[in-house]
């Protein structure tokens, strides 16, 4: 099934997963979710930014129940905040997570459509399974990351429509980046990101993507007998050669801007190189435990793109 607009369900009670479940995955990321550098306020609000992101996202992947009827409840309960006074105090029954996206939302006087489109964007991983193109999977991530990026600029009130196209071109890699350090796990449960066009060029079939049980729980080792075909790494090595270089399509972002938003902003993208290069350590097997993103990478990559940001403004 390719991409189309999903029906909302009627309301249903649902119980929502404790926002400590949902934050505490921040240490995992790939790339620093407020960095330490930066005002505290300023991560405060990133972090409710991330903690919505983030419950949204648990309700789409993860939620035992009816998906669809967790996240019209989300999606509910946020219209019903931003529509309150912004004075109002936090209504009771909402949840903490919405709670303290509907209140940096009010503050700020941000665009509110994004964080409405990260609803849709789960809500279309409920029916939609497989793109036929990457202009389709693009698409999605239109609705999946970019707004992620869209509501960082909106907080640091550096939204202008050029820096918009910059991050959205490094949020669209970043999430990239993220379905290709997870091809055989979302393989595993029906859902492949890898472009159906692009498979068929490299001459690699859905069933391949899905590892045998005991490569699975062996995760094997770069070189190992059982690990990923060469048409299934020089298929991946070819999706994270289009990530990065989107990456570097938006890495003018990090010069438009100063001081401490710049080297935040510059964390995201070396997040995304770094990620990518632990792809590339165990050659582009996507059977392999892929290692996570070395400091020493994250750092060198840090480095050039503030450096270089610094040289060109």
């Amino acid at each position: 099934m390719t991409a189309a607009t999903v029906p909302v369900p009627p309301e249903a009670t649902v119980s929502l997963p404790p926002a400590h479940m949902v934050t505490g995955r921040a240490r995992g990321e790939n790339f620093p979710v407020a960095s330490r550098i930066l005002p505290a306020r300023l991560r405060a609000d990133l972090m409710a930014l991330y903690g919505w992101a983030r419950l949204v996202d648990e309700l789409g992947d993860n939620y035992a129940g009816d998906r669809l009827a967790a996240l019209g409840e989300v999606e509910r309960q946020l219209s019903s905040a931003l529509g309150s006074p912004a004075t109002a105090p936090v209504g009771p029954g909402l949840h903490p997570l919405v709670s303290a996206m509907a209140e940096v939302a009010k503050r700020r006087r941000l665009p509110t459509g994004p964080l409405f489109d990260l609803v849709q964007a789960n809500r279309q991983d409920q029916v939609v399974t497989r793109y036929a193109s990457y202009e389709e999977l693009a698409g999605y991530c239109r609705l999946s990351a970019n707004p992620v990026g869209r509501m960082v600029l909106a907080i640091f009130s550096q939204a202008t429509p050029q820096r918009l196209a910059w991050s959205d071109a490094i949020c669209t890699g970043l999430q990239l980046v993220e379905h290709w350090q997870d091809v055989a796990e979302d393989a595993i449960v029906g859902r492949v990101y890898l472009p159906q066009d692009d498979m068929a060029r490299f001459g690699v079939s859905v069933d391949e993507l899905v590892p045998p049980p005991s490569d699975y729980v062996q995760r094997s080792r770069r070189g190992a007998p059982g690990g990923a075909s060469a048409q299934c790494r020089a298929l991946l090595a070819f999706e994270c050669g289009r990530a990065r270089l989107l990456l570097e399509e938006g890495t003018p972002l990090v010069a438009s801007l100063h001081g401490r938003l710049r080297v935040a902003v510059a964390g995201f993208v070396a997040g995304g190189h770094a990620a990518l290069d632990a792809l590339a350590r165990v050659d582009f097997d996507i059977y392999a435990d892929t290692a996570r993103p070395a400091p020493r990478r994250l750092v060198a990559h840090l480095a050039r793109l503030v450096l270089s940001g610094r040289a060109l403004s």
